[in-house]
């Protein structure tokens, strides 16, 4: 059973308000030097997640991720001959 997600991006702090965040989601990356944390959230739990983060005061901004929202069926796209002519020769 695949359940949708929805990332967010979090800017924090302090590193050591990490393992608050961690309890509203999936933490998938933490940068140290720019202070921001990439968590996975269940979509329908998206809205009230953000809202409860955004209330604690060691979290600057949060920002969701709009990769569900772009489009990746790319139109013309002309693939390349060189790549074409190696793949038929088994390369």
């Amino acid at each position: 059973m695949n359940v949708e997600r929805q990332g967010m991006v979090i800017y924090f702090q302090h590193m050591k308000n990490l393992r608050q965040i961690k309890k509203h989601g999936h933490l998938i990356y933490a940068s140290k030097k720019n202070k921001y944390a990439i968590l996975y959230v269940d979509k329908e739990q998206h809205e009230d997640t953000m809202e409860k983060l955004e209330r604690f005061p060691f979290v600057s901004r949060v920002l969701p991720s709009y990769k569900p929202e772009v489009k990746t069926n790319y139109e013309n796209a002309k693939p390349d001959k060189a790549k074409q002519y190696d793949y038929k020769m088994g390369i």
